[in-house]
Formats: C-alpha cells, structure tokens, sequence
C-alpha cells in the first residue's frame, strides 16, 4: 500500500512537570489555583489543565514573564 502522508507523525512529549506555583502576591493567580483545586475536586482534569496554563502564562511585571 503506497504511503498517503509526507513524513512519519511527529510525536509530542508528555509535560509532567507538575501544577506551576501561582505568585503569591498576586490575587488573580491566588483566584485561579483556586479554581485549579476546586476542579480537581470534581476531577475536571480539563479544567485544571486549561488553569495550569492560565496561572503559567499570567504577566508578572518585573519576573521574567511576559508583560
């Protein structure tokens, strides 16, 4: 059977590196691991990794985050 795709499928590495560490002096990032608990309560594992990245990608003037 010929082959239908150009290349082999590019395999994308699992992320274990566990929940980011919400900034302590901040109330949005205190709001969200908030939310983060509260769904992984109801084992909405979705929700905790759509928080995830909210809380990883939360602007932090002054500490190496985007601004």
């Amino acid at each position: 059977m010929p082959r239908t795709y150009p290349s082999p499928p590019v395999e994308l590495p699992l992320r274990l590196d566990g929940d980011p560490e919400p900034d302590t002096d901040c109330d949005v990032c205190q709001a969200l691991d908030e939310q983060r608990s509260e769904a992984r309560a109801k084992r909405d594992m979705s929700k905790v990794s759509d928080l995830n990245i909210e809380i990883r990608n939360h602007p932090h003037r002054g500490k190496g985050r985007r601004s």
